[in-house]
């Protein structure tokens, strides 16, 4: 029988330590709503997947309280598993099953689930159905593993970076899937090292760094915090003792902040109409030529740079 929260994952205080010494998650408060797309971000060693392990239950936390469907682990544990479909990053299926076997082995696993055919036909799988998993391409066994979490109706869905090295074609696939499982009133916790993805697919997203909840909200609140939603990137002529900063380029007339790249700089502007034609003037008063200039919308990426001082890709 399903069951009806409005909280689908609910975290207080949680806190994991290893050897009593790293602190891989330190007091993270969440929330994720009943059939919403929940994005968790953070960098590598941030505490993310950590988390992650600890709402799906393979791993306990050392304090603090989870609720999965209004129920908590060590409490319902059979209950909770039923509920829950887990896609992660790299799936080990075996090579001479096929499709549809993986399927039926999958569904085996639970007491309810949905037909092995009404999934493949969901995820566009069909053709392939009697094709063993060797003889998949790297797309269609993604969208195989996303079945195998699927075939179980599960209500909350976990997906660990699902379109990680696919193609374009392949990732928009994917995000049709996800889409549909949320229209039918599913809840998904994605991590993605796609900014655009996220952006794309999440209602909120949360940023988690050195073991905290560092930011929360929808993509656009985020990066309508950055106070500009544009970005100016410029770089400059190589020239002798030439006196430009972070500092001295802020002071420019609708300039929210300034931040030096490894070959010149980004700007958060409000109005690029006014902040570049006050940037070429600063450089040709200095005698500075211009190299390149770009302008671009704000996006996630910015907001989780400013947050955490690195891309979200970097190791």
């Amino acid at each position: 029988m399903k069951i009806m929260v409005q909280e689908a994952i609910r975290c207080r205080n949680l806190y994991k330590n290893y050897d009593n010494q790293v602190e891989a998650v330190r007091g993270l408060d969440l929330e994720i709503y009943k059939g919403e797309c929940f994005g968790l971000l953070g960098p590598n060693g941030a505490g993310k997947t950590t988390t992650i392990e600890i709402l799906e239950g393979l791993i306990e936390p050392t304090a603090g309280v989870v609720e999965i469907l209004g129920k908590r682990w060590g409490e319902a544990d059979q209950e909770l598993r039923e509920g829950l479909g887990i896609s992660l990053q790299e799936t080990k299926l075996p090579d001479k099953l096929t499709v549809h076997e993986v399927l039926v082995l999958f569904r085996s696993f639970y007491r309810e689930g949905r037909a092995p055919k009404a999934v493949m036909d969901e995820v566009e799988l069909t053709e392939k159905g009697n094709t063993w998993v060797n003889k998949l391409s790297g797309g269609q066994r993604q969208r195989l593993a996303v079945a195998c979490a699927l075939v179980g109706d599960p209500q909350v869905l976990f997906l660990d970076e699902p379109t990680t090295g696919l193609d374009p074609q392949s990732r928009r696939q994917l995000w049709d899937i996800i889409h549909r499982f949320q229209r039918d009133g599913g809840t998904i916790l994605l991590t993605t090292h796609y900014m655009d993805e996220a952006e794309r697919l999440c209602g909120r997203v949360g940023i988690v760094d050195h073991g905290k909840l560092i930011a929360l909200g929808s993509p656009r609140e985020l990066i309508a915090s950055l106070g500009g939603e544009h970005v100016v990137e410029f770089a400059v002529e190589d020239v002798p003792n030439a006196a430009i900063s972070s500092e001295l380029l802020v002071e420019l007339d609708s300039v929210n902040s300034a931040r030096a790249l490894p070959v010149g700089f980004s700007l958060q502007v409000r109005e690029p109409h006014l902040a570049i034609p006050k940037l070429i003037s600063l450089l040709n008063s200095k005698g500075i030529p211009l190299a390149r200039l770009t302008t671009r919308h704000a996006s996630l990426e910015d907001v989780f740079v400013k947050l955490t001082g690195r891309h979200l890709r970097d190791d």
